[in-house]
């Protein structure tokens, strides 16, 4: 019998923006259709938003289609990525997420004790999120690195260290 293979979710829309010359097509076709990870695309994406004003820089995105239409370009695409990490079960961030890390040249052990310790990973919620929203992904991210802590046999995070 012959099986038929179906596009990815990443697939089918690079297939639909293939010929379409938009900010948001060009973002997706040149930069994140290659971070292999829903996680370190969302990762990527919060690193472009200013801390101070929360505004999103791309310097070849802003040359091309100005900074206005980067910014807003890169807040939605932000935005779409973390919705579809919020989809995922947590067996599959928890699959995401070590495939995120096993592309790190860090150790993981050391990565998962520090954001257990210091948890960067508020920072990487959209700033349009709604709270419901914050609270869902802090919970399951906070699962999910309770699991791998298991699996990597880290230590529980020193409170006076």
């Amino acid at each position: 019998m012959l099986m038929y293979n179906e596009p990815s979710r990443l697939e089918q829309h690079l297939a639909e923006m293939k010929f379409d010359r938009s900010a948001a097509a060009d973002l997706w076709r040149n930069t994140l259709s290659q971070i292999p990870t829903t996680f370190g695309r969302l990762i990527y994406l919060a690193s472009l938003r200013d801390q101070n004003t929360g505004v999103y820089q791309h310097h070849g995105l802003a040359q091309i289609f100005g900074p206005e239409q980067a910014d807003q370009t890169l807040k939605q695409s932000h935005n779409q990525v973390f919705a579809e990490w919020l989809c995922f079960t947590l067996e599959q961030q928890k699959d995401d997420l070590e495939d995120y890390l096993d592309e790190l040249k860090e150790d993981k052990r050391t990565i998962l004790a520090t954001w257990i310790r210091l948890s960067p990973y508020r920072n990487f919620v959209p700033a349009s999120a709604r709270e419901v929203e914050r609270n869902l992904f802090n919970t399951d991210l906070e699962t999910v690195l309770e699991l791998l802590r298991f699996d990597y046999a880290v230590a529980s995070p020193d409170p006076d260290a």
